[in-house]
């Protein structure tokens, strides 16, 4: 069955789904990603490596003998315990199992010398997992991680770097009819709750010096740093007296988090416990930097201290809630906290999102394990 050409890409922005045309042996888009997170677990577990080949195939429009032709070569060529399926709407990806860069890229070179001659080569990268090894290329080689763009009068942290060269496949692409709920609930939650915005605004600057709002360096989707906004609850200067309380933080793990914390300031007490404090987040969302539900995000510099299988929560947009907020908010350990947003990751949906805000409010108005 051919589909147009705009057809899989529009239903993948839509619901995050990819619509591709099917060949025997070849998975699909969700069924790669699992391959892939399966490939990365053992990696974390057993400390070993493995490669992608990301072959695209060299034809334009209907192409489909051509790349069934790709597939059977790839296919013959792969072992039983390796993988093959589409990374996205164009490139097909061979996973090697415990292969270094250079041992898959001979296997790239045998695949395209096996092709029949009358058929166009096609170009191929690899990347390695894990850290950011040499990354070869079909027609170019040396390429560099992609940077990071932030505004020119800020200062950012560096990147978190959590997946090596193979990080872009891990990180999840927003489906579009979430970023809708996003930027709907986003305006429309400004719009109800700007009073009280306003009202604690005021009540923050009559009572504390310094500025009304709070801003802070946060690990976004893939490690990309972004400014986060909060109401500021503490005293001027608290984060640099953040280092003389690490050892008083209730929390395990690099996340701080301290009940009592003495940098609290009175009205910032009680707008952390309701919450009120996280309101201007819903910029954030309406920005895009943050989704209304998706894990928290932790501050650069403890999403650098996490363990290698704990940044996977960096796969997806950040958010408001989510269901360590809902369910357990600052009453489990650190390891559970993650075990939690990787859950959430691997549940992810429209109708889990809409169960999760609905929880929210509830939790919060109880004020439970807020600190």
């Amino acid at each position: 069955m051919h589909f147009p050409d705009w057809l899989p890409r529009f239903l993948r922005n839509l619901t995050g789904i990819s619509l591709r045309p099917g060949i025997q042996g070849v998975g699909s888009v969700e069924r790669l990603r699992s391959v892939l997170e399966h490939e990365r677990n053992r990696a974390e577990r057993t400390g070993s490596a493995f490669a992608v080949i990301a072959f695209t195939p060299a034809c334009a429009g209907d192409c489909r003998a051509a790349v069934e032709t790709l597939c059977r070569v790839i296919i013959k060529r792969l072992r039983a315990i390796d993988g093959v399926g589409w990374l996205d709407e164009r490139r097909i990806g061979a996973v090697l199992c415990g292969t270094s860069p250079e041992a898959a890229r001979k296997v790239a070179e045998e695949i395209c010398h096996t092709l029949p001659p009358d058929l166009p080569a096609p170009t191929w990268e690899i990347y390695s997992y894990p850290g950011y090894e040499e990354e070869y290329a079909g027609t170019a080689s040396g390429k560099e991680p992609p940077s990071i763009q932030v505004p020119a009068d800020e200062s950012p942290p560096a990147t978190v770097s959590y997946a090596g060269s193979l990080k872009r496949f891990y990180v999840r692409r927003m489906p579009l009819a979430k970023r809708c709920i996003d930027v709907v609930g986003a305006v429309v939650g400004l719009a109800i709750f700007a009073p009280i915005i306003a009202v604690a605004a005021i009540a923050v600057k009559l009572t504390s010096p310094g500025p009304v709002f709070f801003t802070q360096w946060r690990a976004g989707k893939g490690g990309q740093p972004f400014l986060i906004y909060k109401l500021r609850t503490m005293v001027v200067g608290a984060e640099a007296r953040k280092k003389s309380l690490l050892p008083m933080s209730e929390q395990d793990g690099p996340a701080f988090k301290m009940k009592d914390d003495p940098r609290a300031t009175t009205v910032g007490r009680i707008l952390r416990k309701l919450s009120i404090d996280e309101l201007p987040q819903l910029w954030n969302a309406l920005k895009g930097d943050m989704s209304l539900v998706g894990p928290r995000p932790l501050p650069c510099s403890e999403m650098e201290l996490a363990q290698g299988w704990q940044k996977a929560r960096l796969d997806v947009t950040p958010g408001l809630t989510c269901i360590w907020q809902v369910e357990h908010r600052s009453r489990v350990s650190f390891e559970q906290w993650m075990r939690l947003d990787r859950r959430y990751i691997k549940q992810q949906s429209l109708l889990t999102d809409l169960t999760l805000i609905a929880k929210t409010f509830p939790a919060v108005l109880s004020g439970r394990g807020a600190q």
